[in-house]
């Protein structure tokens, strides 16, 4: 019982950072909390280390699915949601990583780790180059079905690492000329889907993997998702707060560095 209390308590101090980045910096909070929590889970003898990945993906999901909700109203609250282009989006990512969830139960440890190591050093590079790119030709947004079919794309790697999507969505949207509030707000709306869907695959496939009794609700350890929830809801909003004092290109830049060193030691450890 101390450990398992522990254990919540170290959740909550993570939900706490992962919260504060999310809302200073807009990016997702899988890209901590996947590391963390496994070498949270590992200490605490939670599982063993074959599973230990794709259950930190799974609880860091349903996670996000909480966090985003509280963004998405304070983004639809600003009017920074583009609703006539949402639903398409959402269905693409939704369906995305609903296969996903199904997908990384069967996908070696070590290659889930590589792909999330390439994921995480990608967006750490978007995060450092993307102050200092500037379109000079204006591109059309695809319609309808194109638009659904690139979102399943960018929703089957963001449930596969753990993350809701903003990392990837954002970009996306505003390299074809949306601007960036409104991206921002869509990817919001998107997470949500993200993480639903991303869950229920993740739940499905690991329901005979793993029990109810000792805490998981198939591949989703309940007690670290209590603990990461509890705090993360509340802090996001002092983050975003935050984005009027404190230099955040340069905080940028450091957690892209930080980004990329947590990714290596995934990788080698």
């Amino acid at each position: 019982m101390y450990d398992l209390a522990l254990l919540v308590s170290s959740c909550a101090l993570l939900g706490c950072v992962v919260g504060f980045l999310a809302g200073l910096l807009g990016i997702g909070g899988g890209l901590i909390i996947v590391p963390v929590l496994s070498s949270l889970l590992l200490m605490f003898d939670v599982t063993s280390p074959e599973h230990v990945l794709v259950i930190s993906i799974a609880t860091s999901l349903a996670s996000i699915l909480f966090t985003s909700t509280s963004s998405v109203l304070a983004h639809h609250k600003n009017d920074n949601v583009p609703w006539q282009i949402a639903p398409w989006v959402m269905s693409g990512v939704g369906l995305g990583a609903l296969i996903s969830g199904f997908a990384a139960s069967l996908i070696p440890e070590q290659a889930l780790r590589s792909v999330f190591a390439i994921s995480v050093v990608f967006i750490a590079g978007r995060m450092v180059l993307a102050s200092r790119s500037k379109s000079l030709k204006e591109k059309p947004l695809p319609k309808g079905i194109i638009l659904g079919s690139i979102s399943a794309l960018m929703g089957a790697l963001s449930g596969l690492i753990g993350i809701g999507g903003g990392a990837l969505i954002a970009p996306m949207l505003n390299y074809f000329s949306v601007d960036m509030k409104k991206a921002i707000g869509c990817a919001s709306a998107s997470g949500i889907v993200i993480a639903l869907f991303g869950s229920i695959g993740y739940i499905s496939a690991g329901w005979q993997v793993t029990d109810l009794a000792h805490g998981f609700a198939g591949f989703v350890y309940l007690p670290a998702l209590f603990g990461i929830v509890i705090t993360s809801w509340f802090v996001a909003p002092l983050g975003a707060k935050a984005t009027h004092y404190l230099p955040v290109n340069i905080i940028k830049k450091i957690f892209a560095v930080l980004l990329v060193l947590i990714a290596l030691k995934m990788v080698f450890s």
